[in-house]
């Protein structure tokens, strides 16, 4: 995350909001002290679509390895 003065924001603006539609944040500082984060806007996604998915294990092991193994074996 970027950091800046609440004065350079003012004067620098464009760059600053160029920099967060790229996506990444930008902490405004007062002096020395934090009064903002602008943050990029988030898709309208669900949040259970924004979590990347985990592999299911079943004792150690991916179910999908399972899986896969037990195609091989039936052939």
């Amino acid at each position: 995350m970027k950091q800046t003065t609440f004065t350079e924001l003012r004067n620098h603006a464009k760059h600053y909001f160029d920099l967060v539609e790229a996506g990444e944040g930008v902490r405004v500082v007062r002096n020395g002290k934090p009064i903002a984060d602008i943050l990029p806007v988030q898709p309208d996604v669900p949040s259970w679509k924004r979590r990347e998915a985990q592999p299911l294990l079943l004792d150690g092991v991916s179910l999908s390895r399972l899986i896969l193994e037990e195609r091989e074996a039936e052939r």
